[in-house]
């Protein structure tokens, strides 16, 4: 079935021809019909793979702006994503689909945390990033004995009664899970690599993320304004390590719009307790080392430099959603949360859902 009822005049290959495929300098952006008929095409399986690759690698290079961004989107969301929203309303964190090789993913364990202290979060991601393939979400996930494979309505279940929800993109968007081996062959990021972030599957009113330069998270906040598919009340961006969802130590930037324009600031992870550096994060098996040093800190037997950097990251997830002022009051309930052996409960929870 198609993802619109007749497609335009606008197949890939004119699209190259005539708009985007003319370099980096000299391409011209598309409007909102020609990338919506675009992405219909590529989730229909309608274009030839060499000029479906192509399409791509011109994208990438001119750089998408938020309202082709936004029209990607909103064709995914309209036509392959199943949306299941909990009762409670959730911070969203989708920024976990790169994966990470060197360092350890504090996600799993900051969501916990900030769960306990009563903030809502939810995350969602796949298997393995096409041209990553590393460990992500999921993999922690199941060396802690979480469920992960579940349906959209059960993992809205799971945020209900734990605090914490993890959904399954296969199981949520299957259009975009049957592009990946397309994007295996491309051998780079597409555009795709964004939009997967943006889903936002429990229809949450925050949406958390991560980038690398500042000009990316407000193309980002951009992109969610000029959406019609959804509607979400915050953006916060932060720089995030390996491209994750993982705060930088060291300098940070953190970007925030709560629908009165953008603002940007920028901290010192040291003066929030986690004076780190990116090398003392580092393990040796990304996703067994990872769920470890999850458990360890939400049971509080782990005080260390991972244990100050789940606290922080869990303070973000909590300022995010407004549940504290600050990142001080976030990472003060953070830390209550862990001694009070809160967020060693919703491990528990989790495990047993």
């Amino acid at each position: 079935m198609s993802a619109l009822s007749e497609y335009g005049d606008w197949p890939l290959k004119r699209l190259m021809t005539e708009v985007v495929g003319s370099g980096p300098k000299s391409a011209e952006d598309m409007n909102r019909e020609q990338a919506r008929e675009a992405m219909a095409r590529i989730l229909d399986g309608e274009p030839d793979h060499t000029t479906l690759g192509a399409f791509w690698l011109a994208n990438r290079w001119k750089h998408n702006t938020p309202e082709e961004l936004a029209a990607f989107s909103d064709v995914i969301r309209e036509t392959s994503v199943e949306t299941a929203a909990p009762d409670c309303d959730p911070v969203d964190c989708g920024a976990n689909y790169d994966g990470k090789g060197r360092s350890a993913l504090l996600g799993v364990a900051a969501g916990a945390v900030a769960a306990a202290a009563g903030t809502p979060v939810v995350t969602h991601s796949g298997d393995r990033v096409p041209t990553q393939k590393q460990d992500a979400y999921k993999h922690v996930l199941d060396e802690l004995g979480v469920r992960t494979e579940l349906d959209p309505e059960a993992s809205a279940d799971m945020v209900d009664e734990t605090g914490f929800g993890f959904y399954y993109r296969p199981n949520f968007d299957p259009g975009t899970e049957a592009l990946a081996e397309r994007r295996d062959m491309l051998g780079v990021r597409s555009y795709v690599n964004t939009v997967e972030t943006l889903m936002n599957p429990a229809d949450a009113d925050v949406h958390l993320g991560s980038f690398y330069h500042l000009a990316f998270a407000k193309r980002v906040i951009e992109t969610f304004e000029l959406m019609e598919s959804q509607s979400v009340d915050s953006v916060v961006m932060f720089q995030g390590m390996e491209g994750y969802d993982d705060i930088r130590p060291g300098s940070t930037t953190v970007a925030v719009d709560r629908g009165e324009g953008v603002e940007d600031f920028e901290i010192s992870t040291a003066a929030y307790g986690m004076d780190v550096e990116n090398e003392d994060l580092q393990v040796e098996d990304v996703a067994a080392d990872s769920a470890a040093i999850t458990e360890a800190v939400l049971t509080g037997e782990r005080e260390d430099g991972f244990a100050d950097a789940v606290a922080l990251n869990a303070a973000v997830r909590i300022y995010a959603r407004e549940d504290a002022e600050d990142l001080e009051e976030g990472i003060e309930m953070a830390r209550e949360a862990i001694e009070a052996g809160e967020a060693e409960a919703v491990l528990e929870d989790l495990r047993s859902f």
